[in-house]
C-alpha cells in the first residue's frame, strides 16, 4: 500500500514524536534522535521531514503555550494522527515480514554465504 509507504528518516521522526508522546517539539525530537541513535540532525533536515509527515497527515501540530524563555513565542508540538497510526503499523508488518523471511543462516555469524 504505497500511502502508507514512510521514508527511513520519517519513520525516526514519527517513531521519535511517539516516544516523547506529549513533548514532542522541534528540538526536543532533534536530541531525542541523536542520542538514541548517536546521529547527527540538522534542524533543516527534522523541519523538512516535519512538514513531509504532517502534509501527508501522519501528525498533527499545536502550538504550547507561550513562555518567556522564547520571548513570549510558543512551542510547536507534534502528534502523531489516526492516519499516522496506520502507516506505523503498517511499516512495522512489513518489516517485520522481511526480516521474518531471511533465512537463518544469512544473520548467523558463523554461517557462510
Amino acid at each position: 500500500m504505497k500511502q502508507y509507504q514512510l521514508g527511513e528518516f520519517e519513520e525516526i521522526v514519527i517513531l521519535t514524536i511517539g516516544i516523547l508522546y506529549k513533548e514532542a517539539y522541534g528540538v526536543s525530537i532533534k536530541k531525542e534522535i541523536e542520542s538514541r541513535l548517536s546521529r547527527n540532525v540538522s534542524m533543516g533536515a527534522l523541519h523538512t521531514a516535519l512538514v513531509r509527515l504532517e502534509d501527508k497527515g501522519y501528525i498533527k501540530s499545536f502550538a504550547g503555550e507561550a513562555t518567556e524563555e522564547r520571548a513570549g513565542r510558543p512551542r510547536k508540538y507534534f502528534q502523531i494522527t489516526a492516519l499516522g497510526k496506520k502507516a506505523m503499523a503498517y511499516s512495522k508488518e512489513t518489516r517485520d515480514a522481511l526480516w521474518q523471511s531471511i533465512p537463518k543462516i544469512v544473520l548467523d555469524p558463523k554461517g557462510t554465504i
